[in-house]
């Protein structure tokens, strides 16, 4: 995770339009949070329209003891993004193109794509691309509440294995399916 956090910094600081004066935001995803991931973005002014938005999660719990349930939902997300603002950078309305890359190791949650699988423990990896439309509310001088929603296509490889502590490989396998690539309610605080 580390490197996708230095690939990011260096991509932000090739801009040499941008220096740290105009807009920089650091946010948070109320949405995300809910599902008990800790996350943090950061959004930066590329232009008076244009902003470039990073984002990542990570899930480390496993969500009971008992052994023969195995009930986790453990992954990691970083998700980048650009941004046109139909009036100024991070207030109003927002058009972008987004995508997401994930690892994961979930056992026993329903994954609405794949029949049976609250009974089973998937490990492997995600990504997709997809378009999101959002919105900016500027609540002060330095915070903002943001709404988005975002919709394209997750391709995803995984392992199966029978849902229980060091269950046994069962079968590989990947899909494609159509849906959410982002959701979220977000406070954000601003740098200038």
């Amino acid at each position: 995770m580390k490197r996708y956090i230095i690939i990011a910094l260096v991509f932000l600081l090739s801009f040499p339009s941008v220096s740290w004066a105009q807009k920089f935001g650091v946010k948070t995803n109320l949405a995300y949070w809910a599902t008990t991931t800790p996350n943090l973005g950061v959004e930066v002014a590329l232009g008076p329209r244009v902003t470039f938005h990073l984002s990542g999660g990570y899930n480390p719990w496993t969500l009971n003891d008992d052994p023969a349930v195995n009930m986790k939902m453990k992954h990691f997300l970083v998700s980048p993004e650009f941004r046109y603002w139909f009036c100024n950078s991070f207030q109003g309305h927002f058009m972008g193109i987004n995508s997401n890359y994930a690892e994961f190791n979930v056992g026993a949650i329903p994954i609405p794509t794949i029949d049976g699988s609250e009974n089973r423990r998937y490990e492997g990896w995600a990504a997709a691309a997809g378009l999101t439309y959002g919105y900016s509310w500027i609540l002060g001088k330095r915070w903002n509440l943001e709404a988005t929603i975002g919709l394209g296509c997750w391709y995803t490889e995984y392992d199966a294995f029978e849902n229980r502590k060091c269950g046994q490989f069962q079968s590989s396998g990947s899909q494609i399916a159509f849906g959410p690539t982002r959701v979220g309610l977000s406070f954000i605080y601003m740098i200038k």
